[in-house]
């Protein structure tokens, strides 16, 4: 082998131990997210200017993430069309605008900070694997991806040609001819579950502190 090969195989093992222990730590950086969102929520009495303008990141988020869910058909073909036209992963764009939106609430640049190492360190492998599989089983993924950034959104929809067969399963007809939001979608991936997160998550900002103080004092 020569250098040149023994580095990229390097790069390549690193990578994939990346990708492996990003799956690992998962849920355990999640808990420390959240105890530590309890911590400051506790330390500082949340302002309620800023859990106001908070919301100009997090109804954006919810509503990108709504809006997503009702067109994706995970593994069955490739989305191109509604926010999928403006960015390749919308649910993780809407995601990145809801965490930032209660880091503006806490005023908390601890939470801001792990938020921001989080989703680096979770997000980027997740979204290679996610391109690797889409790459390898959709015929038109690349010329997508030459239209359609990777996350920051364009401002004009993109305009593709649809595949007219599913390349994950060709013996399967196509469900819909209306490709446009689909509320069964939205429901069959329980979107609706962020939304009541969130609510739970704005309640915590404005109640959980007082009640504990009532509780402990």
């Amino acid at each position: 082998m020569t250098a040149t090969g023994s580095t990229e195989g390097q790069s390549v093992s690193r990578w994939e131990r990346w990708k492996q222990v990003s799956r690992r730590i998962r849920v355990p950086l999640g808990f420390f997210a959240a105890a530590l969102y309890l911590f400051e929520l506790w330390r500082r009495t949340p302002r309620p200017a800023a859990i106001a303008w908070s919301l100009a990141l997090v109804l954006p988020g919810l509503w990108l993430r709504g809006y997503a869910a009702g067109y994706v058909k995970k593994n069955r073909e490739l989305t191109i069309t509604g926010p999928y036209a403006h960015t390749r992963n919308p649910l993780y764009v809407g995601s990145m605008l809801i965490a930032a939106g209660f880091a503006v609430a806490l005023l908390s640049w601890p939470v801001a900070l792990v938020l921001a190492f989080g989703f680096a360190l979770i997000y980027i492998p997740v979204i290679a694997s996610e391109e690797e599989f889409l790459r390898s089983t959709f015929a038109g993924f690349d010329e997508y991806c030459r239209q359609v950034p990777r996350l920051i959104p364009r401002l004009t929809a993109a305009r593709l040609a649809r595949p007219q067969t599913d390349a994950c399963d060709k013996s399967k007809p196509d469900e819909s001819a209306n490709h446009g939001f689909s509320p069964g979608l939205y429901l069959k991936h329980r979107e609706y579950n962020a939304a009541i997160g969130t609510a739970l998550l704005y309640l915590s900002l404005l109640f959980l502190r007082p009640v504990l103080a009532a509780i402990i004092h």
